[in-house]
């Protein structure tokens, strides 16, 4: 089974990369499939790829229903 997840960009690195967040996890990313994202959008993460950028209300409710399922600590990414 393959998961992606919402994660919130924190900041845009060199060469199409970027540091996401997700419940206080650190990680830089691969934005090479994505255009315009900006620090504060949310994309769809899976094996360190940014799919596609989410909505900021569709992501916090994936984190929250992840959260309650408790896959995560928190519902905040």
């Amino acid at each position: 089974m393959c998961l992606a997840i919402p994660v919130q960009v924190t900041e845009l690195l060199e060469g199409d990369m970027a540091r996401v967040t997700l419940d206080g996890v650190q990680k830089t990313i691969s934005l090479a499939l994505v255009e315009d994202v900006t620090p504060g959008d949310y994309v769809i993460l899976h094996v360190g790829y940014a799919l596609n950028k989410l909505d900021p209300e569709e992501a916090e409710k994936t984190l929250a229903l992840l959260a309650e399922a408790g896959q995560l600590q928190g519902a905040g990414a």
